[in-house]
C-alpha cells in the first residue's frame, strides 16, 4: 500500500512547496523508491489555461495534454518523471464533475453537499491509480486560512483517517521571519498558522521553516514546543542561490531519513546528490557565461517564462557555462532601443505567447537577429513571428501576418479550432478558448541533413504543444526558395512544426514547447545547442 505526503502552507504563499515536494520526491526516489507527486489548487478555474500569466504564471503542458500549474514542472524536472492530466485538480474541475453527476441523476435524488460530495471526489483523485507506488506527495495549493482551502483540507484530513496515521504524514511549510531593525527570528507567524491546522483537526507531523537565515537550536525548540513536533521534524529551509541546491539543503536537514522514520521504513540506500552538486557548481561558480535576451510581454513576472528559464540554464549546464537572462518586455522596446539593448547579447529567444501586444517589438528582435547572425530561438508564437518578419521583409508580403492579430492580413499563421490525432482538421469559428488549443504531444518529423535533425540526433521526435494558429503550408515554396526551411513536419505532412535559416549560424523556430521535456540533469538538445551557438557568438 503506497504512502501518502500531504504538504500544507502557512502564513504566505508562494514559499517553496512546489520545490519541497519536488526536492522530498528526488530524494525518495532516489532511495529507490516509486513517487508520484500531485497538485491540487483551490481556484475555480477549471485548469490555469485561461488565466493571465501576470496572476498565476506559465500553463505547464504534460504529455497527455493537460494544462496545469507550474509546479508540475517542478515535478518533472527535479524527479524525471513525466506528469499526466490525474496529478494535477482543482476546484473547477471538482465542482464540474459534481455538477455534471447531479444533471445526470447519479446522486439518486440525494442532496449534493461540500460534505461528503466534494470531499469524496477529492479524496477520489488522491487516490486514482496510486497502485504500485511507494509514495504519493500532495501538494495544497493555498495557505491553511483560505476560504478556497477548506474543502480540500477537510479531504486530506478525512483521507488520513481512511487509510490511517501509520500510511501518511502531514508536512507544513511555513514562514519564520527575520526582523532586521530588532536581529530577531519570529516563530509567532509558524505557532498561529499551525494552530490554524489543528483547529481544522490536523496536527504537523513534520515542519519546514522557510527563513533568510538558519534557525537557532532555541527557535527551533521553541517551534518544537508550541507546535507539538519532535525537534528532529523541524526542518529549515533556507534562502538559496539556486533551486538546485534545495535537494542538497533537504538531505543535509534529513527529511527524507525523517520521512522513512515516520514510516518506519528501514533503508540503507543513500541519495545520489552528486549531480547536483555538479549542477549548482556550473550555475553558481563557472568562468564560462553567455547573455540570452528574451523578449516577451510577461518579463515582469518571474514565473511567467518559468520553463524557458529553467531550460536556458539547463543548456547552461550542458555546456559548463553559466547564463545570464536579459528580460526585455517587448511592449516597450521600440526600433530606435533595439540596437542598444541588444548589443551586449549573445543569443536571442522569442517565447511563446497570444495576441497582438508586444508583437511589433519581438518581430523587429527577429529582424536584428536574423541580419546580425545572433544565434535566435523562436518558440511556438516566437516561430510564428519569426515566419511573419521574413514574409514581411524577405518575400515583401508587406501585409503578412496571423488572423489572431489581423483578420485583414495575408495569413502567414491562419486559425485552427479543433486538432485530431489521426490528422483531421476542422476550421470555424472558435466558441470556447479553454482546452480548445493542439495541445499535449505529437510527433514531429524531420528533414534529412538539417541542423535540427543534427541536433536531435533522429528522424523522429516527440515534443508538448499549446497553440491554436498553425503555420499556412501554402508559403512554403516561396520560403525555401529565399533560404527558410521547413525541416520539421506534422506525421500528416501538412503542419509545420519547425523552420531554420540556412545562411546563419542558429536559426531555429519550432512549433511545439522544448521547455516543457527540459531537465537539469538532462538538458533538451535544441536548449543545449543553442547556448553553445551563443557561446561561439563574439560580443
Amino acid at each position: 500500500m503506497a504512502r501518502y505526503i500531504f504538504v500544507t502552507g502557512g502564513v504566505v504563499s508562494s514559499l517553496g512547496k512546489g520545490l519541497s515536494s519536488a526536492s522530498l520526491a528526488y530524494l525518495l526516489k532516489s532511495r529507490g523508491y516509486k513517487v508520484k507527486i500531485r497538485k491540487l489548487d483551490p481556484y475555480l478555474n477549471v485548469d490555469p489555461g485561461t488565466m493571465n500569466p501576470f496572476q498565476h504564471g506559465e500553463v505547464f503542458v504534460t504529455d497527455d495534454g493537460a494544462e496545469t500549474d507550474l509546479d508540475l514542472g517542478h515535478y518533472e524536472r527535479f524527479t524525471d518523471i513525466n506528469s499526466t492530466n490525474l496529478d494535477n485538480i482543482t476546484t473547477g474541475k471538482i465542482y464540474s464533475t459534481i455538477i455534471d453527476k447531479e444533471r445526470s441523476g447519479k446522486y439518486l435524488g440525494n442532496t449534493v453537499q461540500v460534505i461528503p460530495h466534494v470531499t469524496n471526489e477529492i479524496k477520489s483523485f488522491i487516490k486514482n491509480k496510486t497502485s504500485g507506488f511507494d509514495f504519493i506527495i500532495c501538494e495544497i495549493g493555498g495557505t491553511v486560512g483560505d476560504i478556497e482551502s477548506l474543502p480540500f483540507l477537510e479531504a486530506i484530513r478525512q483521507f488520513s483517517n481512511d487509510v490511517g496515521k501509520k500510511n501518511s504524514l502531514f508536512i507544513h511549510l511555513t514562514l519564520v521571519p527575520f526582523i532586521k531593525s530588532s536581529d530577531e527570528i519570529k516563530t509567532k507567524p509558524t505557532q498561529h498558522s499551525v494552530k490554524e491546522l489543528r483547529s481544522l483537526g490536523m496536527q504537523p507531523d513534520i515542519i519546514i521553516c522557510r527563513s533568510e537565515i538558519p534557525l537557532p537550536k532555541d527557535q527551533r525548540k521553541k517551534i518544537s514546543l508550541f507546535c507539538n513536533v519532535d525537534i528532529e521534524n523541524v526542518i529549515e529551509t533556507v534562502d538559496v542561490k539556486t533551486i538546485y541546491e534545495a535537494p542538497i539543503s533537504f538531505y543535509k536537514e534529513k527529511l527524507d531519513k525523517q520521512v522513512l522514520k515516520y514510516f518506519k521504513i528501514k533503508t540503507k540506500k543513500l541519495p545520489n546528490l552528486k549531480p547536483w552538486h555538479k549542477t549548482t557548481n556550473v550555475v553558481l561558480r563557472s568562468k564560462q557565461e553567455v547573455n540570452i535576451s528574451v523578449i516577451g510581454k510577461y518579463v515582469d513576472l518571474k514565473d511567467a517564462y518559468k520553463s524557458i528559464d529553467e531550460a536556458l540554464i539547463h543548456g547552461g549546464i550542458a555546456n559548463n557555462t553559466r547564463v545570464n537572462l536579459n528580460k526585455i518586455d517587448s511592449e516597450k522596446l521600440t526600433f530606435s532601443q533595439i540596437k542598444n539593448k541588444l548589443s551586449n547579447t549573445n543569443g536571442i529567444l522569442i517565447p511563446g505567447g497570444f495576441g497582438k501586444r508586444g508583437t511589433e517589438g519581438k518581430i523587429q528582435s527577429i529582424k536584428f537577429a536574423r541580419t546580425n547572425k545572433i544565434p535566435f530561438f523562436g518558440i511556438c508564437f516566437g516561430m510564428q513571428l519569426s515566419l511573419i518578419e521574413f514574409a514581411r521583409n524577405v518575400l515583401k508580403i508587406k501585409n503578412a501576418g496571423s488572423t489572431e492579430i489581423n483578420k485583414k492580413c495575408t495569413p502567414i499563421i491562419g486559425l485552427i479550432e479543433e486538432w485530431y490525432k489521426d490528422g483531421i482538421l476542422k476550421k470555424g469559428e472558435l466558441k470556447k478558448i479553454g482546452g480548445t488549443m493542439r495541445l499535449g504531444q505529437y510527433e514531429c518529423v524531420l528533414l534529412n541533413n538539417s541542423l535540427i535533425k543534427k541536433i536531435y540526433n533522429s528522424n523522429k521526435i516527440f515534443e508538448r504543444h499549446r497553440h491554436r494558429y498553425e503555420v499556412n503550408i501554402n508559403y512554403k515554396e516561396k520560403f525555401e526558395d529565399k533560404g527558410l526551411i521547413f525541416s520539421g513536419m506534422s506525421n500528416n505532412n501538412k503542419l509545420p512544426e519547425t523552420i531554420e535559416l540556412k545562411a546563419h549560424p542558429w536559426f531555429i523556430g519550432v512549433q511545439f514547447h522544448p521547455e516543457f521535456k527540459s531537465r537539469p540533469l538532462n538538458p533538451h538538445p535544441l536548449f543545449a545547442s543553442f547556448i553553445k551557438a551563443a557561446k561561439n557568438k563574439i560580443i
